[in-house]
């Protein structure tokens, strides 16, 4: 009556709240013409998990600007490395675990020093929220590891140190140190102000809003979760072609 846990049977991983098969990612990158194999594989450096994918055949960027076009941005390899020799098992198989380190073999562009001040600072932020570097101005954000949430604390951190607002979007747009450092000369000064926290009493005033979610949680058992439904109805022919690609551009 007992089950006892010996491991998946599959490579699934999580990687930021994702549930992610390295498989596919691995046959999405072989189905680019020129591909001739591919690895993807899972590593965890400072508390957190990434994709790194290990490709032969085509040069890094192409590959990594066709996998954007048919794979989400959850799915996407934090780092590409170009290989020519592949690691074997003596029965032939290849050798995940031996795959190089991704530091040592990254596709990276040559290193950038900062040439003034501004640069000098973000290069420190960004080595900051990345946990690599050394950072040249002319790196890539995301390709170098960043995704939507590290974008944030960086937009957090950028208003903490230079007193500026930078729009996140701008991270998206303008995703190296060089092309962001143009944009906080161009932004007026906008003071940070941290959130302090409350002092410490008996009870705090809430809004409606806060009680009606008290009242719930009481009534629900002392559970956490909190779902707020919704019912869309719509009228009139389908056109499902249409709807589904809403859907996509909407999320």
């Amino acid at each position: 009556g007992l089950v006892e846990w010996l491991g998946r049977s599959d490579g699934q991983v999580k990687v930021r709240g994702y549930r992610i098969e390295p498989g596919e990612i691995e046959a999405a990158i072989r189905r680019i013409d020129g591909i001739r194999e591919a690895a993807v594989t899972a590593r965890t450096e400072h508390g957190e998990t990434a994709l790194y994918a290990y490709i032969e055949g085509r040069e890094s960027d192409d590959v990594r600007a066709e996998l954007a076009t048919r794979l989400p941005a959850y799915m996407m390899p934090a780092q590409f490395i170009k290989m020519t020799e592949w690691p074997v098992t003596p029965s032939g198989k290849l050798d995940r675990r031996a795959l190089p380190a991704p530091d040592g073999a990254a596709d990276r562009q040559a290193y950038t020093a900062p040439r003034n001040v501004t640069e000098m600072k973000l290069c420190a932020l960004w080595e900051e929220v990345l946990k690599n570097g050394p950072v040249g101005i002319r790196d890539h954000f995301f390709e170098r590891g960043g995704h939507s949430l590290k974008a944030t604390a960086l937009v957090s951190r950028i208003a903490k140190e230079f007193g500026v607002q930078v729009p996140l979007q701008d991270i998206f747009a303008r995703p190296t140190v060089e092309e962001l450092a143009s944009v906080i000369q161009d932004l007026e000064e906008s003071p940070y102000e941290a959130i302090q926290p409350a002092q410490t009493q008996d009870t705090y005033p809430v809004s409606s809003a806060q009680k009606r979610m008290y009242v719930l949680q009481q009534l629900e058992d002392g559970g956490v979760g909190y779902n707020m439904p919704a019912v869309l109805e719509l009228t009139g022919p389908l056109d499902r072609g249409r709807l589904e690609e809403t859907f996509r551009q909407l999320v």
